[in-house]
């Protein structure tokens, strides 16, 4: 009963909105909606009184939300014709914020978090938090280059390779962090520390200000060509683990990551490319670890139609001997969590993997067929799961982990409403069969978001 008055009221107000003369814009970070179009508007309905309330000349407060409902399916799940291999369980998740600005200096922002899961056995973290505070923070423009922020906050850098809001599972990664922010026409900067929310399944009972895991990071972006779009990332992250869990085994990390990215679009291409190395301790072994990441996309017509060939391509290091007091394995920190599609079977650690695409857009309804192939880096490493856990240790000597098509398609009704069918089927290779997991994979999922 409780579900279907959400959706009432949610259906309500984005109807309500349909009709609205000028548009406002939905970010995935909520702080960032773009609802400006509404200040000078004189006569507004009912959704847009409660978007957007004029406090002043120069301040606002302004309400809204999303409601995300999921069915997700796995048959063999671990690869094994096994009657507790097949899995089908229902996932929801509701957030809703407020947000003051005051004369375009300070900012407070609230948003609340309710995720829920049925009919899974083994529920974890990212699956379930019953009630908690996403985000709460507030800046503070300094002057109009500078500003400073404190709080609670979902945290995306860049492509979000390392560091990402981690929106495909139910629950958000959220940081307690301060923050300082540097912005001009061609160069933007962020410095931060910040300390991973730790969640738990109850109402307000997850974990904050745990000093056993802290990140420290700068990241700055600079535009080197405005016409074409160039731009270059520069970052550095420290992060400090204790009790981490490799091939190796489990000690203690201290970790630093130096990165470049380079990306922009030239006539029809777009690429974004990634290099990361990473140096520090794992106990007394010292890490040397790194990741090249390529990407190249290219508009092109067929049939009178759009469409997007792309090409992805990563090689991610893993430890290639356990006794040379060196770990190679490396960490992709803070990624998002369907790193490799929703499926998130594999992580980004001790992997090559080729994935070509191909994407198009009809009106409302969107399209996307890929095919990844992925191989160990090193045979005397294990392979890790979505969250870098060690999930296949290393078993044999086979490179060969296995195959995985891929399909998406999603239904833009409007602005407010958005439906997606994802489907993956895995083809497990040489070293998954070796390890007595050889059956196919089969992953369904669809979901259903609204916006307000």
């Amino acid at each position: 009963m409780k579900t279907k008055l959400v959706l009432l009221m949610i259906f309500g107000c984005s109807f309500g909105a349909i009709g609205q003369n000028k548009p406002i814009t939905f970010s995935l970070l909520r702080q960032y909606d773009e609802i400006a179009a509404l200040k000078p508007m004189q006569l507004k309905n009912k959704y847009q009184k409660f978007k957007y309330i004029a406090l002043s000349n120069n301040s606002s407060l302004s309400f809204g939300g999303s409601f995300r409902f999921q069915y997700e399916s796995f048959i063999n799940e671990q690869y094994q014709q096994t009657p507790d291999q097949d899995n089908l369980w229902f996932l929801n998740r509701i957030l809703v914020h407020a947000h003051l600005k005051i004369r375009d200096k300070f900012e407070i922002f609230v948003e609340f978090n309710s995720s829920h899961i049925s009919g899974k056995t083994n529920v974890s973290p990212v699956d379930k938090d019953a009630l908690s505070i996403n985000q709460l923070f507030a800046n503070y423009n300094i002057s109009q280059n500078l500003s400073f922020g404190i709080g609670r906050q979902n945290l995306r850098l860049g492509s979000g390779r390392l560091v990402d809001v981690r929106e495909g599972p139910n629950v958000r990664r959220a940081f307690d962090l301060v923050h300082v922010n540097f912005r001009n026409n061609k160069f933007i900067a962020k410095g931060f520390f910040a300390i991973p929310v730790k969640a738990r399944f109850g109402i307000f009972d997850n974990d904050f200000l745990e000093f056993d895991e802290t990140f420290l990071g700068l990241y700055t972006t600079t535009r080197i060509n405005t016409s074409n779009h160039l731009d270059l990332d520069l970052y550095t992250f420290y992060q400090k683990d204790d009790n981490v869990t490799y091939n190796y085994g489990t000690e203690n990390e201290r970790r630093t990551s130096v990165g470049a990215r380079y990306f922009g679009t030239y006539k029809s291409w777009t690429y974004n490319n990634e290099l990361v190395y990473q140096f520090g301790n794992f106990g007394n072994q010292s890490i040397n670890a790194y990741t090249v990441s390529l990407k190249v996309e290219k508009k092109t017509t067929l049939s009178n139609h759009m469409f997007n060939i792309g090409l992805k391509t990563e090689i991610i290091s893993g430890d290639k001997d356990a006794n040379d007091n060196r770990l190679n394995t490396f960490d992709a920190v803070y990624p998002r969590g369907a790193y490799f599609g929703r499926v998130a079977q594999f992580g980004p650690s001790n992997l090559i993997d080729f994935h070509p695409y191909i994407n198009t857009q009809f009106k409302k309804l969107f399209i996307e067929f890929d095919y990844d192939i992925f191989w160990r880096y090193s045979t005397n490493d294990g392979v890790y799961n979505a969250a870098l856990l060690l999930e296949y240790p290393n078993t044999n000597n086979q490179r060969f982990i296995g195959q995985q098509l891929g399909t998406i398609v999603g239904y833009k009704i409007n602005k407010h409403i958005n439906l997606e069918f994802e489907s993956n089927i895995i083809f497990p290779g040489a070293f998954l069969k070796q390890s007595n997991q050889g059956d196919t994979l089969y992953h369904f999922v669809f979901t259903t978001e609204i916006k307000f």
